[in-house]
């Protein structure tokens, strides 16, 4: 359990208190209006209405003490930069910052930001890959060059081990788990056989993936 300190309660925000919570986290929201605070009280540790451009009251959080720090402002780039930089400045001990364009990743990664997220961007490339193959069922990106896939099993696969069809070496990807009637499992070695109606989670560079299974 990490505690952390959640700083813009819009849609973005809200979501990422629904899911801390069920992640079981200790978080703190705080936002400018008394509404969107009100809203996420059943979902967080504490909550308070106040301004983070503020050195005073970001300092009276204590934000040296949480785990993470998340600024997740989305309709105010200012008050997000400005956030982001005072964080940093009192010491906080790792700073995530949302960014809605490329200069604005630029800014706050040079302004106290340690890392920074970009959900437009991110959801882009994700929709792109997800809906133009058939095939893919979700998509989930590790860096630049390589991805994890979940994709059904190939039909000439079907009813042959891991080992059997000799993937890693063929192909130069992994098989990290099988999906059978949605539930996942990671026990997999070179006797697993793969049935036809399940699916795969298949981890490796883009291109040996994209070669593997036509993406």
């Amino acid at each position: 359990m990490k505690s952390i300190l959640l700083i813009g309660l819009g849609r973005f925000g809200k979501h990422i208190a629904l899911h801390l919570n069920h992640l079981g986290h200790q978080v703190m929201a705080v936002d400018t209006s008394e509404e969107r605070v009100e809203a996420v009280l059943p979902l967080v540790t504490n909550a308070q209405i106040g301004d983070s451009t503020n050195a005073d009251f970001l300092e009276s959080l204590g934000v040296r003490n949480y785990d993470v720090c998340i600024v997740a402002i989305g309709n105010n780039f200012q008050s997000s930069l400005e956030t982001t930089s005072l964080l940093s400045e009192l010491g906080a001990r790792f700073v995530v910052s949302r960014a809605a364009t490329d200069v604005q990743e630029k800014f706050l990664l040079h302004n106290g930001a340690d890392e920074v997220v970009y959900p437009e961007k991110q959801l882009a490339k994700w929709t792109a890959i997800r809906y133009s193959a058939d095939h893919i069922l979700d998509y989930i990106e590790l860096d630049e060059n390589h991805a994890m896939f979940e994709i059904p099993i190939p039909k000439d696969w079907a009813d042959h081990s891991i080992g059997e069809l000799d993937i890693r070496k063929k192909f130069n990807i992994n098989i990290m788990g099988i999906k059978k009637s949605g539930k996942l499992e990671l026990s997999i070695s070179s006797d697993t056989v793969l049935k036809a109606g399940d699916t795969m989670l298949a981890l490796g560079s883009n291109r040996n993936l994209q070669k593997c299974f036509h993406t």
